[in-house]
């Protein structure tokens, strides 16, 4: 990749050099500094905004550390109860993904519903009256799987299965031959039953038409909602079916967002911010506290991820609320055509018209505050790529519209929103130093 990045120092023949951004997936987080200091080797110039999740010591912002993927979901999900008129605290909840990962740890640590389940690559834990919660923070808290519950803190009722289990009887008296096939099956038991299934592990397609029978009991679902963390847990024929029985279905690919959001802006500030800038304000060196421009900028990130998975949440329970029929799954499909299609038409405008001033507001309203105060716009146009920039402010334009106006909003509704934006004051603070 990187010598297609770097074309002239290996004599390859590139009319426009490629600028790719790497983020973190599947047990790939510890190799993102990797990749950015081989490349600061090769001489790479963009080398700080190659990789992303990086150490905060190379300036990265590592989405567990934050709770940026977990903070999506976890949004969607609260939405969505208010949307219904509860409450979190009186929710009940089975959870896939133990305290040992990133979505699973961070969800134990921010939520506040009464967890009767939690499955992970070590086995099982089940309370029928609620895992004990501070026992599951100190589990979070170390990073380590389910089947370090102190069954101590257990009610009757509940268990711990590790995988290693063989002829385990359970307290109500079920047999369970194999505890690595009851973790595998557990989400289709009869113990998985509760108000909400929020999947954050597992393996893709653990739901599918051929079992998603086994969510129902008599045709009524086992949960009132499915809020995926996990990507690809369930098929959308499953999803589907689910819909039609009454359950709410939020799919990964609209809550889980919050991952790429965070990289985004990581990269964002990676490109803007001039070298000694970036190693003073956006890095961090072992055992030293953090800048505050720092802390503000992941604060802002924060902000961004929880602010967009509310208005894509909106957008998707006003389309529910209009009597159209639509699932939610394929809501997520059409909102997402939608937003990428029009991203591609604005894009081309913009590189054809070069219209300054339209580049100019809209960079005022979708850069980060804390860069457009201390650099300004003209300096955040100068330092960021052309194809980058006119990218960026397409996606946040064809966003932010379908978000506001639905994705059944027509052209005219277009232009009135643009305009909209045109005439809006103009706002930027001044520019200097960046403490």
């Amino acid at each position: 990749l990187l010598d297609c990045m770097l074309p002239e120092k290996v004599g390859i023949h590139c009319p426009r050099p490629d600028i790719l951004f790497l983020g973190p997936d599947e047990n790939t987080a510890d190799l993102m500094a990797l990749g950015a200091l081989h490349a600061r080797k090769r001489g790479y110039p963009l080398w700080k905004s190659l990789t992303t999740g990086k150490p905060p010591s190379l300036g990265g912002i590592p989405h567990d550390t934050y709770g940026m993927t977990t903070l999506s979901v976890h949004t969607f999900k609260l939405e969505l109860l208010k949307a219904l008129g509860k409450r979190e605290e009186d929710m009940t909840k089975i959870q896939t993904g133990g305290p040992d990962g990133d979505l699973g740890c961070n969800e134990i640590k921010i939520s506040k519903d009464r967890t009767l389940g939690i499955v992970d690559g070590s086995g099982v834990a089940y309370d029928p009256e609620g895992l004990d919660r501070a026992e599951l923070m100190d589990l979070a808290d170390r990073r380590v799987m389910i089947e370090n519950f102190n069954c101590a803190k257990l009610s009757p009722g509940g268990f711990v299965v590790k995988v290693s289990d063989v002829n385990v009887t359970l307290p109500d008296g079920t047999l369970v031959p194999r505890g690595d096939v009851f973790r595998d099956t557990f989400h289709l038991s009869k113990y998985a039953v509760a108000d909400l299934f929020v999947p954050c592990g597992g393996r893709p397609k653990a739901v599918t038409a051929d079992n998603v029978q086994q969510l129902l009991v008599n045709g009524h679902p086992k949960f009132q909602a499915v809020i995926e963390g996990a990507n690809l847990f369930l098929t959308d024929p499953a999803r589907r079916v689910l819909e039609d029985a009454g359950v709410h279905v939020l799919k990964d690919a609209s809550t889980n967002k919050g991952g790429v959001t965070s990289s985004s802006l990581e990269v964002l500030a990676a490109l803007v911010m001039p070298v000694e800038d970036h190693d003073r304000l956006m890095s961090i060196p072992d055992g030293a506290p953090a800048p505050e421009f720092y802390k503000q900028y992941v604060q802002h990130i924060q902000s961004v991820i929880a602010e967009k998975a509310s208005m894509e949440f909106k957008c998707m329970w006003n389309v529910k609320c209009g009597g159209t029929g639509v699932h939610n799954t394929d809501t997520t499909e059409q909102l997402s055509q939608k937003i990428n299609g029009l991203c591609d038409t604005i894009a081309t405008e913009i590189v054809d018209s070069a219209d300054k001033d339209l580049i100019c507001t809209v960079l005022r309203k979708c850069m980060p505050p804390l860069l457009v105060e201390h650099y300004g716009v003209e300096h955040i146009m100068e330092h960021l790529p052309n194809n980058y920039m006119h990218a960026s402010i397409a996606a946040w334009l064809s966003a932010t519209y379908v978000y506001e106006c639905g994705y059944s909003a027509t052209e005219f509704a277009f232009h009135k929103f643009l305009r909209g934006l045109q005439e809006s004051p103009k706002q930027e603070g001044p520019k200097g130093d960046a403490e």
